[in-house]
Order: C-alpha cells, then sequence, then structure tokens
C-alpha cells in the first residue's frame, strides 16, 4: 500500500488548512486504496481569526495540535517525517499555508519559508516522488524549490474565469521566483511531467464543493499515477 504524506498547517480556511480540501484529499488518498500519513509544523500559527467576521482573536493556537483535529488525532509532527516513508505528498490548501509556512500572504514571494517545509519538499522532487499542490499551496512548493536547479510548472488558477483572488498577480509572484506559471480551471489539473507535481486550483477560483471535490480526485489520481 503505498503512503501519500498530508501536510497541513491548522484548521481552518483563512488561518490554516482549508477543511474541505484536506477531507477530500483524505478521502480520495483512501479510495485510490493508498494510505495517508498526516503532518504538520510543531509552530504557532501567525494569528487566530474568527471565520465568522474576519476579525482577529486575541489567542494563541498550535499549528500542529490544531491540524490534529483534522487528522482525528493520527498526526506527526513534520521533523519526525523521513521522505524514504513516503510515496508522494500532497499539500492541502488554506491560508495557513501563505501564513504558518510561509508569509505569502503578507509579504509575497519574498516573505521565507519554513526549513522543515522547504527540506521535506526538495527531498521528495530529487527523489522523483510526486507531489500535489492544492489551492494556495503552489505559491509554497514555488517557495520551496526558490534557487534550486528544479523550475516548477505550477498553477493556482486561471485568470480566463472568475476567482476571488488576483490570480494573475500571484502567478507573477511564482514566476519571479524561478517557477512557470500556468493557468488551469477548477475542471483541469497542471502536471509538470518532468518533476512530477500537479497543481489543482480548488477554492482560488469561485467552485462549489462538488467541483472542489472532483478536482482533488483527479490531482490524487493523477499522483497515484506518477507514484
Amino acid at each position: 500500500m503505498k503512503k501519500i504524506g498530508v501536510l497541513l498547517h491548522g484548521n481552518g480556511v483563512f488561518d490554516g488548512s482549508e477543511i474541505h480540501e484536506s477531507v477530500f484529499a483524505l478521502l480520495a488518498i483512501a479510495e485510490v486504496g493508498a494510505e495517508a500519513v498526516c503532518f504538520a509544523p510543531n509552530i504557532n500559527q501567525h494569528h487566530v481569526l474568527n471565520h465568522m467576521t474576519g476579525q482577529e482573536m486575541p489567542e494563541t493556537r498550535n499549528v500542529l495540535i490544531e491540524s490534529a483535529r483534522i487528522a482525528r488525532g493520527n498526526i506527526k509532527d513534520i521533523v519526525d517525517v523521513n521522505t524514504s516513508e513516503l510515496d508522494g505528498l500532497v499539500m492541502p490548501g488554506g491560508f495557513g499555508t501563505a501564513k504558518n509556512i510561509t508569509k505569502w500572504a503578507f509579504e509575497g514571494p519574498s516573505g521565507p519559508i519554513l526549513e522543515s517545509v522547504k527540506t521535506l519538499i526538495v527531498a521528495l522532487v530529487r527523489q522523483g516522488k510526486p507531489i500535489a499542490g492544492l489551492c494556495m499551496s503552489p505559491t509554497t512548493i514555488a517557495k520551496a524549490l526558490e534557487g534550486t536547479e528544479f523550475h516548477a510548472h505550477l498553477s493556482v488558477g486561471t485568470t480566463a474565469e472568475a476567482s476571488p483572488y488576483d490570480i494573475a498577480a500571484i502567478s507573477a509572484g511564482m514566476e519571479s521566483i524561478g517557477q512557470v506559471a500556468e493557468m488551469a480551471s477548477v475542471r483541469e489539473v497542471a502536471v509538470d511531467k518532468d518533476l512530477k507535481i500537479i497543481t489543482a486550483p480548488c477554492y482560488m477560483m469561485e467552485a462549489n464543493i462538488v467541483e472542489v471535490r472532483e478536482n482533488i480526485r483527479l490531482a490524487i489520481e493523477k499522483l497515484i499515477s506518477l507514484a
């Protein structure tokens, strides 16, 4: 049975992992007969937001502990994960990837990335193991590969259809740090065949829950075919 890592970064779209995308990823992994291995960084969130109002709350929450809510407690600290244990990696979206793992949400492509995440992603690419980046997570892949010999083809969506986000600006940001931005709708995935990186727009586009579910299933099926 193939073991597929799932990198979580909190619990909730605006300050952690997008819950629909995380659960659909776990479901799709199970449906293709693989085993999910969940992990997250053991760090504090950048901030905690009230998901009803969007207002910041006077709280401190731990990314690993919050991610454990999605994983039903079956989760590891990322520093305890060895890439030799994994056959691939799935990275759900949500703004935790751009707030807790990188600072893209605040500093754009010039911000830092957690070294543990960079090390994991680069190691998997060098080992020829597939990675699926969902929603905003392609920006984290872009940051991880910045300064390496790899120039990945990545997509966060398309400018040809409606999106709540500035797809053109995010795409330009990925290109500014050495990656190649592609356009893909929520009905498509972008595949870098050389690096075995699959990216799916999911909720970066104006999409409903069924479209997001199908987009993720498509990405996981492609990942498994490359594993």
